[in-house]
């Protein structure tokens, strides 16, 4: 039933020798475009629900604790999903796969736009959790295998950057349905879906699987650089054997460096969801309007996009060192912080603001390709969806819900504490994660300098 998603066997036909640079240049071009349009149009089925919730409550009648429950069923179902996703991409047809995850969440957001029932709605929104988590390990991996270490922070970075350009693409999707039907929330919907659906086609015919299905050399035989995990040994091999149950025992739960990354990440979450999610709220106690908190939401989300891009190409100038890039961003994320939380000024409020987002989206999406690189590239999706349980399970969930609860009985004093301690955190981390980069990056400089 699902054949189309097992991954394609190495071609018999090799390009020329002549032409192997040149086609993988074209081929890299159109993952790198391929897996960054494709997840902007994920990002537009994401969100359109949340984007919509204030008409959905005026029109269905739903409650704002409705509306919650909704969209907590949808974080806790995509933190879960994430982490088996992630386990199946590794054995599947990459470029199919992320293709299949899009469709499928066209074709459940459509149905949102036929039914008012709660509980319908509620079980779609899970649907859709599944299908949305898809995305993220496909991308991964497919930059994983198509960019080496020398290019992949740049590649990663403006990937990453997709999912901001997703919520522009997502609110213009609604204007434009808004507009040709005059405000018919099932329009919206279907709009959505098609949209995506459309885009996820375009987007297939210029993807690629992985280097050697398309008769090209794998990515350590192309650019000559071997790549090594903790405990020396290389990470080029891209399709495997093992079990589901054996990669995750054997390549993420005893990998100290997928830990180390993951709590990392998880860390900075509590961090990102701390601040973002609360800035409508708490910004009013600093003397800001409501509407200027309302977009000071957006302000935050933007201003990461060049900082991340900026930030991934100093990583790979540094010859890959994302944990001493992360670092050097946590330290300063620290005094941001500190700022933001007893600052009175609302203009150094709101430069503190901006440049936070920065500081809190490149480490993101730096350790996202710090956990895939600590893998063998059989296992990227994998280590994907492991990081991805933790940010959304206990990161998000720390961040909104345990921060909620807190301010309500403690005030917002609660909540950058909670803050101060997930930075702290990372801190502490990233002071192992620098450490061991640079023992691996020994390492591998000791094996390439022996192969040359």
């Amino acid at each position: 039933m699902f054949n189309f998603l097992k991954p394609s066997p190495d071609a018999k036909t090799l390009v020329p020798k002549d032409k192997i640079e040149s086609v993988y240049k074209r081929k890299q071009t159109g993952v790198l475009i391929a897996t960054c349009i494709s997840y902007l149009s994920y990002y537009i089925i994401r969100l359109i629900f949340t984007t919509e919730q204030k008409p959905i409550m005026k029109e269905y009648g739903f409650s704002v604790g409705q509306i919650g429950l909704i969209l907590s069923c949808f974080g806790v179902g995509y933190g879960v999903a994430k982490l088996f996703m992630g386990g199946w991409v590794d054995k599947s047809n990459t470029k199919n796969f992320l293709a299949f995850g899009l469709y499928l969440s066209c074709l459940f957001n459509a149905f949102l736009g036929f039914t008012r029932n709660f509980y319908v709605i509620l079980f779609l929104m899970l649907l859709i959790s599944f299908t949305q988590a898809m995305g993220a390990p496909a991308c991964q991996r497919e930059i994983s295998l198509w960019f080496s270490k020398k290019h992949r922070g740049v590649a990663f970075s403006v990937w990453s950057s997709a999912h901001n350009a997703g919520a522009f693409a997502c609110v213009a999707t609604i204007q434009l349905a808004t507009f040709l039907f005059s405000g018919s929330l099932t329009a919206v919907f279907i709009t959505a879906s098609v949209v995506s659906a459309i885009i996820a086609t375009l987007m297939l015919l210029i993807n690629a699987e992985r280097p050697e299905s398309e008769g090209l050399p794998n990515m350590a035989v192309y650019s000559g650089h071997v790549e090594l995990d903790e405990k020396g040994q290389s990470t080029a091999q891209e399709l495997s054997d093992k079990s589901f149950m054996q990669i995750l025992l054997h390549d993420i739960l005893t990998n100290k460096v997928v830990w180390a990354v993951t709590l990392t990440s998880m860390s900075i979450y509590i961090v990102r969801y701390g601040v973002m999610s609360w800035i409508p709220s708490y910004l009013p106690t600093k003397g800001f309007s409501i509407e200027w908190a309302k977009w000071l939401v957006g302000i935050f989300e933007l201003s990461a996009v060049p900082g991340v891009i900026i930030l991934g190409l100093v990583s790979d100038l540094l010859k890959g060192r994302r944990s001493l890039v992360c670092f050097v961003c946590v330290i300063a994320l620290i005094v941001c912080l500190i700022t933001y939380f007893t600052s009175t000024s609302k203009a150094v409020i709101t430069v503190v603001l901006f440049i936070m987002g920065s500081l809190i989206y490149a480490p993101l999406s730096l350790v996202g390709l710090m956990v895939n690189e600590a893998v063998p590239n059989y296992a990227v999706g994998m280590s994907t969806g492991f990081m991805g349980f933790f940010q959304y399970v206990f990161g998000e969930t720390m961040a909104t819900a345990l921060i909620g609860l807190l301010v309500d009985r403690f005030g917002w004093g609660a909540s950058s504490t909670i803050i101060y301690i997930a930075a702290a955190v990372a801190f502490c981390l990233l002071v192992y994660l620098v450490f061991k980069e640079r023992a691996i990056m020994k390492m591998e400089d000791n094996v390439n300098d022996e192969k040359n």
